[in-house]
């Protein structure tokens, strides 16, 4: 009987493929292994699934200080010998306000003198501010939403000061001990990196926790903090701040003080259009006994009625208010005679709006004009033009205030292509940089030259800037503007009309006789 053959152990082992046959993802692969185990590096960095622990943090902050150079990144860094991840760095936030700090000599362990706000002065500011119309929608969203973890509610103003606080009991009472209390001023200068100071800066939700501030003493708590604007001229009025300790972090937080944000930011525009509302019932028959061209505004410069002229939504009202029955250049309706209103302004132009209701500087007016741009305040930028005639101040968004402090530092003038790459780093976006510049030049006019783009020559160019050049435009990320803060922190430029850069001492001082 015939019998079959014994297979051979070489029989049960699984074929393989040589090198030139196997597939070329699985040689990749493999030879991208051999370079780690050889090098101990990867092409890239390991992403981090889970949020770094307190103690993680406060090596952080021990390691970060003790060194004299700020870090910049907050991932995982690569270990030479086995290309895993080795010890944390700060966020970019937070390295910043570190560094920051270090300049100013701050001590962690015990910070500054706190100055608090009296009674009166704090009852003065809730009043001011507008926000005390959105504590009970910030009471619902925030203590009752989040009433499982103990919370501490504050609602700061736009400087900083502690206006409001409600929680749990006993958290108060630690917040105490820190000095976190009602009428404290809780910016980075007094108290160091924190929840309100950095969302201030940064005008965007922000979450600092545990070891990330500043001061040690402020270590077992997490805060997460939340910009609230006014929806009527686009400033910051405050920030709402929620605290609570370290370990009981939970990573909705910084969502749900966003949306509560929002949800302030809601209510002061339904506010805003309410009075809007009353005064347009106002201004019905103010108008009609007027029987010309007029429009009557709210305090932030928000059309309420208008009668023999397209009505603008809003106009720009200076910083400091108009002079009441006088005659003003106003951007967008050219020279107007403004009389005061209970809660507002009547406005007459002089003489007829062009067909499109525009009115800008004519080259006549531009000739000897002295253009301020003030970058003081981050969170206010404002243009004030200065004519033979009249003056006027306009506030700028962050995009017009980035262009004009370009077109300030730039007097020979840029293509939109140059402008495209100083503001975003690619040359190719001409479509909206000429886009803003249109906006611009809807209110400057005269003041602006094209082909290139430039202030005209004939005008007086000034920039006053804040006394830490870091500080100029701190949420620009601008390639143009960061350079620009470089080398003024180098000294080795200056704004427009600041006093001129010493020159280096070449030699040594003088002898004495």
């Amino acid at each position: 009987m015939p019998t079959c053959p014994t297979p051979s152990p070489a029989a049960h082992r699984p074929r393989t493929l040589s090198s030139a046959r196997r597939p070329r993802r699985v040689l990749e692969r493999r030879r991208g292994a051999k370079r780690v185990r050889q090098t101990g590096r990867q092409s890239r960095r390991p992403e981090r699934r889970t949020p770094p622990t307190a103690s993680e943090l406060a090596k952080v902050h021990d390691r970060t200080l003790a060194d004299a150079a700020a870090r910049e990144l907050a991932v995982p860094a690569l270990t030479e010998e086995t290309g895993g991840p080795g010890l944390l760095e700060p966020r970019p936030e937070i390295g910043d306000s570190w560094a920051r700090l270090r300049r100013l000599g701050l001590d962690p362990d015990t910070g500054a003198a706190a100055v608090l706000l009296g009674p009166g002065e704090i009852e003065q500011r809730r009043r001011t501010s507008g926000l005390d119309a959105v504590l009970p929608v910030l009471r619902e969203t925030l203590l009752e939403v989040g009433g499982a973890a103990p919370l501490l509610l504050a609602v700061a103003d736009a400087e900083g000061h502690v206006l409001w606080q409600e929680g749990e009991r006993g958290l108060r009472r630690s917040a105490d001990r820190i000095g976190f209390i009602t009428g404290a001023r809780w910016i980075e200068e007094s108290v160091g990196t924190n929840g309100i100071a950095v969302a201030l800066r940064a005008r965007r939700p922000m979450h600092v926790h545990s070891a990330e501030h500043y001061l040690r003493s402020h270590h077992a708590w997490t805060c997460v903090a939340a910009p609230v604007r006014d929806p009527g001229t686009g400033r910051l009025v405050g920030a709402i701040n929620l605290s609570g300790p370290a370990h009981s972090v939970r990573p909705f937080l910084i969502q749900l003080t966003a949306t509560a944000a929002r949800l302030a930011e809601a209510e002061l525009r339904a506010h805003r259009l309410e009075a809007l509302h009353q005064l347009r019932a106002l201004a019905a028959p103010l108008l009609a006994r007027v029987g010309g061209p007029a429009l009557v505004v709210d305090a932030a410069g928000w059309t309420a009625a208008a009668a023999g002229l397209p009505p603008p939504s809003r106009l720009r009202v200076p910083s400091e208010g108009w002079t009441p029955a006088t005659v003003h250049w106003v951007p967008g309706l050219g020279e107007c005679a403004l009389e005061p209103l209970a809660d507002g302004w009547l406005v007459r132009p002089v003489r007829p709006p062009e067909e499109d209701g525009s009115g800008t500087v004519t080259a006549e007016q531009a000739e000897g004009a002295h253009l301020r741009l003030d970058l003081r305040r981050p969170d206010r930028p404002e243009l004030s033009v200065r004519g033979a005639a009249d003056s006027w101040s306009h506030p700028l968004s962050p995009r017009h205030a980035e262009l004009l402090l370009l077109l300030a530092t730039g007097r020979e003038g840029s293509t939109a292509a140059q402008l495209a790459e100083a503001l975003f780093g690619d040359a190719g976006r001409t479509v909206t940089v000429r886009a803003e510049l249109s906006r611009l030049r809807r209110y400057l006019g005269g003041l602006l030259a094209h082909r290139p783009y430039r202030i005209a020559e004939s005008v007086l160019v000034s920039v006053d800037g804040p006394d830490d050049p870091y500080d100029l435009l701190p949420a620009s990320s601008a390639p143009a503007v960061r350079r620009l803060r470089a080398a003024l922190a180098a000294g080795t430029a200056r704004l427009p009309g600041a006093p001129p850069l010493a020159p280096p001492c070449a030699a040594g001082p003088p002898e004495r006789r």
